[in-house]
C-alpha cells in the first residue's frame, strides 16, 4: 500500500519514512504542501499523512484540495499545533485522523491501520480471500479464523494475495520479490525467507510440513490449495 507523508522537517520525515518502510508500506515523502498536492494526483496513495506548518502551501490548504476531489482516501494530520480549534479545523475539512506531536513510531504505525481499517476502497481492494481455515482482508491488514485473529503487514498481504491468486503454481522467488518488493528494490538473499518465516509462524503453519506456504526449493513457493474438508 501507499503512503505518502509530507513534512518539512527533514529529520521527521525521514524517521517517519523509514518506520513505515520497514513495516512494508510504499512511501512517497516530500517536503512542502505544493509537492504533496502534486504526489497525491501523480500517486494515488492509499493514505495521506499530513504536517499542517508547511512552506508553500499549509496541510489545511492540501487537506482541502484533496477532498474536493477525493472523499475516500483517509488523511491523517501529524503536527505539533495542539490547540482544540486546530484539531476541530482538521477534522471539518475531512481528515480522518488528528496525531499530536511527539508521536511514537508504534502510535503512528496504528493510527494508520485504523484509517485504512476503517476506510472504503473500491469492490475489488475491499474483497477478502481465503487461504486454507484463514480468511484474509487485505484493506484491513488482517486474517481471521475461527475466534483467532492476527494483523498483517502490506507486504504479507501481497506475498499471501499473489500465492492465492497462483495457487496451485510454483512462484517464483523474483516473480514474489518483483510484485511484492518493486522491479527496482534489491533486498538481501534472506529477506524472503524471512518474510515467510514470520508468517506461518503467524498463520500457525508448520515450516516442517506447511499446509499453506510450501518451500519448493531452488525455485519459490507454492499454495497447494484448499485441502479436503477446509471450508
Amino acid at each position: 500500500m501507499k503512503i505518502l507523508v509530507a513534512e518539512d522537517d527533514p529529520v521527521t520525515r525521514e524517521s517517519i519514512e523509514v518506520a513505515l518502510t520497514r513495516e512494508g508500506f510504499n512511501v512517497f515523502a516530500v517536503e512542502n504542501g505544493v509537492q504533496a498536492v502534486a504526489a497525491w494526483k501523480a500517486k494515488k496513495p492509499d493514505l495521506v499523512c499530513l504536517d499542517i506548518m508547511m512552506p508553500e502551501q499549509d496541510g489545511f490548504s492540501v487537506c482541502k484540495e484533496i477532498r474536493s476531489k477525493d472523499n475516500e482516501t483517509p488523511i491523517l494530520f501529524l503536527s505539533a499545533k495542539n490547540e482544540e480549534i486546530d484539531v476541530v479545523v482538521g477534522l471539518e475539512l475531512g481528515a480522518d485522523d488528528f496525531i499530536r506531536k511527539p508521536f511514537g513510531k508504534r502510535e503512528l504505525i496504528a493510527r494508520i491501520r485504523g484509517a485504512l481499517r476503517r476506510s472504503k476502497g473500491s469492490a475489488a481492494e475491499r474483497k477478502s480471500f481465503e487461504m486454507g481455515d484463514w480468511v484474509v482482508f487485505p484493506r484491513e491488514l488482517r486474517a481471521e479464523r475461527d475466534n483467532s485473529d492476527i494483523e498483517l503487514t502490506p507486504r504479507e498481504v501481497s506475498i499471501l494475495a499473489l500465492l492465492s491468486r497462483r495457487m496451485g503454481e510454483v512462484v517464483s522467488r523474483d516473480d514474489i520479490l518483483n510484485e511484492c518488493w518493486g522491479i527496482d528494490y534489491y533486498p538481501e538473499s534472506r529477506t524472503l525467507d524471512q518474510h515467510i518465516s514470520k508468517l506461518r509462524k503467524k498463520l500457525g503453519d508448520d515450516p516442517d510440513a506447511p499446509d499453506l506456504l510450501e518451500t519448493v526449493r531452488g525455485v519459490g513457493y507454492r499454495y497447494r490449495g484448499p485441502k479436503t474438508g477446509s471450508r
